[in-house]
Parts: C-alpha cells; sequence; structure tokens
C-alpha cells in the first residue's frame, strides 16, 4: 500500500470515527455557515471492507414525456427492441435531430411520481433517499472517477435525503454550446436507439423515426442499499416484448482493435453496469462504431454478469467497493447535516473531488436563492411538493414514506436472501 493511500484509508477511518463518537455522545458540532466537512475516498487498490447487500429493484410506477415535453402517467413513449440492419448509419437524419435544451437536473418528474404513488393509496415504509439513477451512478462510482469534477446538492426533510445535481448556469451555456464534433458524437448514440426500436412490438428493422430527446419514458422503482431505502427514477430505452423485466438498455462505444481499446472500454462498463443495476436493467446491448458512425458489431451483455467479466484484471474495477462506499457516503452525509442542526429548507453542496474525495458545506442565504433560480421552490423542491411534503409528514418529526400497492410481493430485506447476483 501507498503512503498516500494509507493516508487516504486513515483520514476515512478518522471521519468515520467522528461521526460514531458523536452519534454515541448525542453533542454533536453545530457548523458554521460555510465551515466544510470531508470525507476521503476508500482505496480501490484494496477490496472492499465488508460487503454490502443491494435489494432488486422493484418497479413502482412508470411515466412517459411527449413531444411538448408534458409528463403522462402512461407507457405512451415504451419502445420496443428490434434488431438494427448492419452497418446501420449513425449519422442518418442529423439534420432532423429535435435536441432538448440541457436544463437543471431538477427532482420535479420524480416528485411527481411520488406524489402520484401516493395519491393512489399506498403503503408506508420509510424513505431514505430520493434520487435520479444518474446522480445515483455518479455517486457510487466516484471512487474510480479520475477526470471530471462534480457537484450535488442536499435537502434532508422530513429524514428524507433529497439529492440533486448542481449544474452552473456557466456549465449549462458549456453544455448547450458543443462543438460540431461534439455534437455528432451525441447524436451517434440516439441515432443508434432509433435504429434499435419501434413504436409497436414485433416490428420489422428499420429506422425507428426521427430523435426527439424531449420524448422519454421513465421507471421509479424502489431499493435498498444496505439499510438505505431509495426511491430511484430513470429513462429505460426500450423492452423486449411487453414485460418491464425484459427492459434493455442501449448503448455505443468505438470498436475495440488492441488491448489498449479493451482496457477503456472496459472501464466504460463500470457506469454502463451501474446505469443499469439500479434500475433492474436485466440486459445492455452495445453497438460498436467506427469513428464515422457506422455501426459494425453488436454485443449484448446481461448486467448480472459484467462485474465477474472484469473481475482480475489490471486494474479491474469492484463493485462491491462502490456499493460499500455508496453505504457509507449516504449515511455519512445524512448524519453529517442532521447532527449539524440542519433547518427546515437548507441547502447543503457536496463537492466530488477526482482521486480525493467529497467536501460539505450548507449553502448561505444567497446561494441557496441561486438555486432556486427564481423559480417557486424551497431550496430545490418545488413549491406545490413542499406543501403536499408537509401535508403528508401528519405530525412533527414523521418521515417521508411511500410503497406500492400493485400487487407485486414485497421486497426482501437487506439481510434475507436475495435473488443470485444482486448481493455482489
Amino acid at each position: 500500500m501507498t503512503s498516500s493511500t494509507s493516508r487516504k484509508r486513515t483520514t476515512a477511518d478518522r471521519n468515520e470515527r467522528v461521526v460514531h463518537k458523536h452519534l454515541r455522545l448525542g453533542a454533536p458540532p453545530t457548523p458554521r455557515l460555510h465551515a466544510v466537512v470531508s470525507l476521503s475516498y476508500p482505496s480501490t487498490a484494496q477490496p472492499a471492507s465488508r460487503s454490502v447487500p443491494f435489494q432488486r429493484p422493484l418497479p413502482l410506477i412508470s411515466f412517459s414525456y411527449n413531444k411538448n415535453r408534458e409528463l403522462e402517467f402512461s407507457d405512451a413513449a415504451i419502445r420496443y427492441y428490434v434488431e438494427p440492419p448492419p452497418g446501420a448509419d449513425l449519422g442518418y437524419a442529423y439534420e432532423r435531430w429535435v435536441h432538448r435544451p440541457e436544463e437543471k437536473g431538477r427532482l420535479d418528474g420524480l416528485l411527481r411520481a411520488i406524489s402520484e404513488i401516493r395519491r393512489r393509496g399506498t403503503g408506508d415504509p420509510v424513505i431514505g433517499v430520493i434520487s435520479w439513477r444518474g446522480v445515483m451512478t455518479k455517486i457510487l462510482t466516484a471512487p474510480y472517477e479520475d477526470r471530471d469534477g462534480w457537484e450535488l446538492n442536499v435537502m434532508v426533510e422530513n429524514g428524507t435525503l433529497y439529492l440533486e445535481e448542481f449544474i452552473s448556469d456557466a456549465r449549462l451555456e458549456e453544455k448547450d454550446n458543443m462543438t460540431p464534433r461534439q455534437r455528432i458524437q451525441t447524436y451517434y448514440g440516439y441515432a443508434f436507439e432509433s435504429w434499435c426500436t419501434a413504436s409497436q412490438p414485433d416490428a420489422p428493422s428499420g429506422w425507428g423515426g426521427d430523435v426527439d430527446t424531449n420524448v422519454q419514458w421513465c421507471n421509479v422503482v424502489k431499493t435498498k442499499l444496505g439499510d438505505v431505502r431509495i426511491i430511484i427514477g430513470g429513462e429505460v430505452d426500450c423492452v423486449r416484448g411487453i414485460l418491464n423485466d425484459t427492459m434493455v438498455e442501449l448503448k455505443t462505444s468505438m470498436n475495440i482493435s488492441g488491448h489498449r481499446d479493451e482496457a477503456r472500454f472496459e472501464k466504460k462498463l463500470l457506469k454502463f453496469y451501474f446505469q443499469s443495476f439500479l434500475l433492474g436493467v436485466p440486459e445492455i446491448v452495445v453497438g460498436f462504431r467506427t469513428p464515422g458512425g457506422q455501426l459494425k458489431t453488436m454485443q449484448s451483455f446481461k448486467t448480472l454478469e459484467i462485474p465477474r467479466m472484469v473481475r482480475g484484471k489490471p486494474n479491474a474495477w469492484d463493485a462491491r467497493i462502490c456499493l460499500t462506499w455508496g453505504e457509507d457516503f449516504l449515511t455519512w452525509i445524512k448524519h453529517t447535516i442532521i447532527l449539524g442542526g440542519n433547518a427546515s429548507g437548507s441547502v447543503w453542496r457536496v463537492k466530488f473531488t477526482p482521486c480525493t474525495g467529497v467536501e460539505l458545506t450548507l449553502l448561505c442565504e444567497d446561494e441557496r436563492r441561486e438555486v432556486e433560480a427564481g423559480e417557486d421552490r424551497v431550496g430545490f423542491l418545488p413549491q406545490w411538493y413542499w406543501k403536499e411534503m408537509q401535508e403528508c409528514s401528519g405530525e412533527p418529526g414523521n418521515t417521508s414514506r411511500i410503497d406500492s400497492e400493485s400487487g407485486r410481493q414485497s421486497a426482501p430485506t437487506a439481510s434475507s436472501s436475495l435473488p443470485t447476483g444482486w448481493q455482489i
């Protein structure tokens, strides 16, 4: 173990001891307005310190966005998998691409789904975390991120952690102003989805329709990471047949022509894996393309088998490290905020620094107004949801609760026997 790795582990252990010490003594420190609290990433050179179970995701509800970006609780936007034609042109219909402008990563759509579940009259286990799938993927894979830093807004209300990626106005403008090369490479991925999907099952192979990124089919699931109950929402590309348990994630990657290309692809598999794993998507179909956007080959991967594909290889990632880190991070951030005397409506900011760790600070009033961006919000939560949440809480300190009464069997607890592969 290198000296830097040893220092990282020592710092992480010290941070954890401090949190648990204050939990035992019942005398939490109160962070000053701009005080920074930090947590180091675990070492990726050593095995995970323990095995953290991840409960198989169970679907709660689905919804669609139409071409006008209107949300409806239906499967109108669902797509069905078809085999693409050999050598498909991933630049086809580029000039007709309807590209939705970049926007802040608001939770609004997911919160509307949670509100709809409650409206339908559901059960009531505790919700520990509410987040989009993309945010949870970035959190879990952070120990292996060596290039891009990012920031996260956090609120804790009625015992529930709300997580929203923070994207500044400058960053939004940067993402909207892609270079021509970046735009066409982004389009290749969307075009692959159109070549691989149709609006009806058993449709013939061919172009599935011009790309419109306003249209999406999203699923909301409940799961559990260790002792943390999580509600996650995310877009699903398509299904095989008509059942949700045949969901398919579609990805593109450059052709593999040597060991270096293979190593780069195996690194990409980390995010491919967690994006599907978190929503319970069992299959990932990857289209390998040329630099000019011609589809060359296809390969299907079973999501649960991906960690074993890379295990034991040089510099391979370990999903168990990611899950252990994820539980530690979510527990640490919740304890730190609550022990710091969290006031209702407060917004906290987490900064993720590659190869180092995270820093947590409480936003001042001007920074909180920047998060609200002149919209009708309390922090980043929409005002309508805030009011509904207060009405649902019933009594002070009550915890957010939700479940599904769709007739599905209750999910096993973290300590019970899980389906093969879900406990890595």
